[in-house]
């Protein structure tokens, strides 16, 4: 649950293996043969542009106290500072973890870089593993000292004393302190969440003073520090959960730095206490956000706080606020095709510049450098990539909903505006938990620009990207809201004289497919082409089954149905797979996954099979009107996220793109609609 048909008249659920595509009724053999011929052709095209962009910069180098560390291949290697790369030696394999295929997840040092902790997951489990590898300067050749099971999150207070949290399922709940010592080690609990709509995991504070202990639920949250000078001692609390209080704490020079939903309109603003005595009544303002602009993230340097906001259109903006003089906050305008900010970690000495990558779907990152006590604080490292990218423009717009509220839109193009009349266009949408729609940088995404489509995303209510009250205002019994917002913004592209029903086509993933799926039921003529990953699409059925892994926790979300005759009357109005009718639906071709215990797979099975009968039925009545295909791509495994390794993501991607293309009539080259 967490965090893209009409013109042929096939019917039918069609189950696509890796390899080879069974029909059922209707799918003609002809039909079968074009899609494998367009996905061996976009899967050459889609390796061409990931071997393109392979240099890109990353931001998940680590630094250490002498190396820096990078990850490739399924093993971790370190170079000495100043040095080239005929210095790489390899420090680590996933392979250790006794898992095939097994990929990096978060790698940690310890303080003085004598010890490596990485997390390993395998597509057969959800679990990690955390294996610590002894990094012995002379020594070529380093093995696992020890490993630990089912671990989510983990920090190092010392050398010897390692805090991680632990996974059972999809809830994490406890925390425990490692000791390592020259007998051996030792786990102890030192945390245990009882209430199972709150999850918990641990972090650590940019100067490395503290690591906390996270719980978090869908409204609520609570921090637990422990002093990394102490780390046997029992961690202190911050302060205790009140319902709608979230929060986030920092450190430095004795003080918390505290993000916190306090400020006008329970948004964000930040605020700082004593470390001596952390509770609410201390916490003093130092910095709050202007009118309809809202607060992403923070990074604390040695005198500064970096605050990362977003405005009303979606424009990314850095402001620094100095700790000794709060008010004298500085601007820092980032370019307006940024739209997602990824930050790399410091090394462990440096705590006067923060370093971060912007990027955009069809933006390569690019890393800048923010030093606020500089004379030039504000610096972008060169980048000889990106002269080599053609032209493309960045065009916010925004759309009237239903109720008046103004939707943002962010529109990727390479035509000009007013030359958009006639191009694909593939509108992307989220909208749930607060959370952004994903806008890193993505090859398929390129790939679609450079072959002429216009890229749309919708940033509607239940999302988080216009603050608190933007999730606030689309979840619960808000949720429609999201459909409206949805159908608004295709509706205003398509005013604005930007593509048209015939070559327009949707993607969704997760909770996304919620609002895709219902826009389907009650707008299909918006569409041609509808692709969902991993979709939610039975929300009133999963909820109603409180011995899933995530129903109680989702609570928070959706509603509970079982307890509440309004929220079950609500869900009951939107859920996708409880409004299909016989109606002439998009084609659809859903991506799902046998064994991912986030989307009950009972619920895709149910959708997919209720739509071929409802296509079927309306097809039966209007003999002339052609009806939508219904394609299920079913796979194994239970990664909710895709497939890790490269070669089956790249199948996915290419079947997606024979599918979008072959749908909306398009030639595999370009965009030029084919003569029927």
């Amino acid at each position: 649950m967490c965090s893209p048909l009409l013109q042929y008249g096939k019917i039918g659920v069609t189950a696509m293996s890796r390899g080879s595509i069974k029909s059922t009724v209707e799918f003609s053999k002809k039909q079968q043969q074009k899609l494998r011929n367009l996905e061996q052709h976009f899967k050459k095209r889609l390796l061409a542009v990931h071997q393109r962009f392979a240099g890109i910069p990353d931001s998940a180098v680590v630094w250490g106290r002498h190396h820096v560390y990078t990850e490739d291949g399924g093993a971790i290697y370190r170079m000495a500072f100043g040095q080239g790369e005929q210095d790489l030696g390899e420090v680590f394999r996933a392979d250790w973890a006794g898992d095939v295929g097994g990929t990096i997840q978060r790698v940690r040092l310890s303080p003085t870089e004598s010890v490596l902790a990485v997390t390993v997951k395998s597509s057969l489990r959800e679990e990690a593993r955390c294996l610590l590898v002894r990094l012995d300067a002379d020594s070529e050749i380093h093995q696992p000292m020890l490993i630990l099971d089912k671990v989510f999150s983990f920090e190092w207070a010392t050398d010897k004393v390692l805090f991680y949290s632990t996974q059972e399922g999809l809830q994490c709940r406890k925390v425990f302190r490692l000791l390592l010592s020259d007998r051996g080690s030792s786990s102890t609990l030192v945390y245990e969440e009882k209430n199972p709509e709150f999850f918990v995991e641990v972090s650590r504070s940019r100067d490395h003073r503290l690591v906390t202990v996270n719980c978090s639920s869908k409204d609520s949250s609570e921090a637990w520090i422990i002093d990394s000078t102490a780390p046997i001692s029992p961690p202190v609390l911050v302060q205790s959960r009140l319902p709608g209080l979230l929060y986030h704490v920092e450190h430095s020079e004795n003080q918390l730095y505290i993000l916190a939903n306090t400020g006008p309109g329970q948004e964000y603003q930040l605020l700082r206490a004593p470390v001596s005595s952390p509770s609410m009544p201390n916490w003093v303002p130092v910095f709050t956000p202007s009118p309809w602009t809202v607060i992403k993230d923070m990074e604390m340097l040695r005198n500064h706080c970096v605050v990362s906001v977003r405005d009303s259109t979606g424009l990314l903006q850095l402001q620094t606020v100095p700790l000794e003089n709060p008010k004298q906050v500085s601007t820092f305008k980032l370019p307006a095709w940024a739209c997602c900010l990824e930050t790399q970690q410091a090394r462990m000495m440096d705590r006067e510049t923060f370093r971060f990558f912007l990027s955009s779907p069809v933006h390569p990152p690019v890393c800048y450098l923010l030093s606020p006590g500089h004379r030039q604080p504000f610096s972008q490292e060169e980048d000889p990539q990106q002269h080599h990218l053609q032209e493309c423009y960045t065009t916010r717009l925004q759309a009237s909903s239903q109720d008046g509220t103004l939707v943002p839109i962010t529109l990727f193009h390479m035509p000009a505006l007013d030359q958009l009349g006639r191009v694909p266009l593939l509108v992307h949408v989220y909208g749930a938990y607060g959370l952004d729609i994903n806008m890193s940088f993505c090859p398929e995404k390129r790939l679609l620009l450079e072959g002429g489509w216009a890229l749309a995303y919708c940033h509607v209510r239940g999302g988080g990207e216009r603050g608190l009250a933007w999730h606030r205002a689309g979840h619960l019994l808000q949720k429609q809201r999201g459909v409206e917002d949805l159908a608004a913004c295709i509706q205003t592209l398509f005013h604005q004289g930007i593509s048209q029903p015939g070559l327009t086509a949707l993607t969704a993933r997760s909770a996304g497919a919620v609002l895709a799926a219902a826009l389907c039921n009650q707008h299909p003529q918006l569409l041609t082409a509808l692709t969902m990953q991993a979709p939610f699409l039975d929300v009133l059925g999963t909820m109603q089954d409180p011995s899933l892994p995530l129903t109680v926790e989702e609570t928070g979300e959706w509603g509970d149905p079982l307890t509440d005759p309004q929220y079950r009357e609500c869900i009951a109005s939107y859920c996708p797979c409880h409004n299909i009718k016989p109606q002439r639906y998009p084609s659809v071709l859903i991506t799902a996954y046998q064994d991912d215990k986030r989307i009950p797979l009972s619920g895709v099975l149910k959708y997919a099979e209720r739509l071929k009968k409802a296509v079927h039925t309306h097809k039966s009545s209007l003999l002339s009107e052609p009806g939508g295909s219904v394609i299920l791509n079913l796979q194994p495994g239970g990664d909710h996220f895709g497939p890790e390794d490269f070669d089956l993501s790249l199948n996915e991607s290419a079947k997606q793109m024979a599918f979008l293309h072959m749908e909306l009539g398009l030639e595999a080259h370009g965009y030029r609609r084919r003569r029927k």
